[in-house]
């Protein structure tokens, strides 16, 4: 007695019933009528029960889909895990093609799992920051042995991809942030990408840098950075640089030309300590605050355009 089908039939032929019964005792109706109108109140009652049954097998099937997404979620973040523990695994392997192999696993999996990206991007860094030494680095004219060589093609592919996974410069929003404190990095690029912070305290940069077009949302520090005693310098290009936060430049080492020409620092800045072996650019240069920014040595700020301009003196 519990079926919801056999309590709408019973109560089908009850109604059935009572207005049949009820409509025959008017003089004024009709026998057909009356059978009529109680066939449309019985039948009334079956169309309502149809109206819930279908409603019943709707709501199980959005639940038999919610239980089948949830199951395919956490299947999907069980590979994901798994690709991305043997990823990191196999950064450890003594092949460098395989070590290359893995840093495309992760790029792969940060593409298509957006929430992996900060965590690649910190390993990614994490390896970069791995003790490296190259024979060119050094002032004789040696090169770098074949081991050295090959871990070299596997960091500039960590560098490259990199900058792959980080948002354009033009897009709304923070960037991810970057630990590079201590790395050692050649053709160091990062241009018109949007970055959070940036961390390369104390980092050895070699060739050429191009942080040119970036835009920094976080707090950048170069404190002690430098391309050190080495022979293979290169320019520093950070032209039409966006800095809102804090950007830090003190004792920072400069081998070659240093651009930074059209950059806005609209946050506390230091050059203080920073040495410029060969020239230094600072066209179209502004700072947002005279007080909150200290030029490198030899240069003094102006007002211009309600902010303040880098100048010789």
């Amino acid at each position: 007695m519990r079926s919801p089908l056999l309590w709408t039939l019973i109560a089908s032929v009850a109604l059935l019933c009572g207005v049949g019964g009820w409509l025959l005792t008017d003089p004024a109706t009709s026998r057909s009528e009356a059978l009529k109108t109680a066939g449309l109140a019985g039948g009334a009652v079956v169309a309502l029960y149809a109206l819930w049954l279908n409603d019943r097998r709707r709501r199980v099937e959005e639940a038999r889909q919610v239980i089948e997404q949830q199951r395919h979620d956490v299947d999907r973040e069980r590979i994901s895990d798994e690709r991305f523990a043997k990823a990191v695994e196999l950064l450890g392997h003594e092949a460098d093609q395989v070590r290359v192999g893995a840093l495309h696993a992760l790029a792969g999996l940060a593409r298509t799992r957006p929430e992996y990206r900060q965590t690649v991007l910190d390993v990614l860094c994490s390896y970069l920051r791995r003790p490296f030494t190259h024979g060119r680095y050094a002032k004789s004219e040696k090169s770098g042995t074949p081991e050295e060589e090959r871990e070299l093609q596997v960091r500039l592919t960590a560098q490259r991809l990199i900058r792959d996974l980080l948002p354009p410069s033009d897009v709304d929003g923070p960037g991810p942030d970057l630990d590079l404190t201590g790395a050692v990095l050649e053709y160091f690029d990062l241009s018109h990408r949007r970055i959070g912070g940036l961390l390369l305290r104390h980092a050895s940069l070699y060739s050429s840098t191009n942080l040119s077009g970036c835009v920094f949302t976080g707090q950048v520090y170069f404190t002690a950075a430098g391309t050190g005693p080495g022979r293979l310098v290169g320019v520093f290009r950070c032209r039409g640089t966006t800095f809102l936060d804090r950007a830090w430049f003190s004792g920072t080492e400069f081998s070659e030309r240093a651009d930074f020409s059209g950059t806005a620092f609209a946050g506390r800045t230091t050059f203080k300590g920073a040495t410029f072996a060969k020239e230094v650019l600072f066209g179209g240069t502004t700072f947002a605050n005279a007080t909150e920014a200290r030029p490198p040595d030899g240069w003094e700020l102006k007002p211009q355009n309600g902010g303040y301009v880098a100048v010789p003196i």
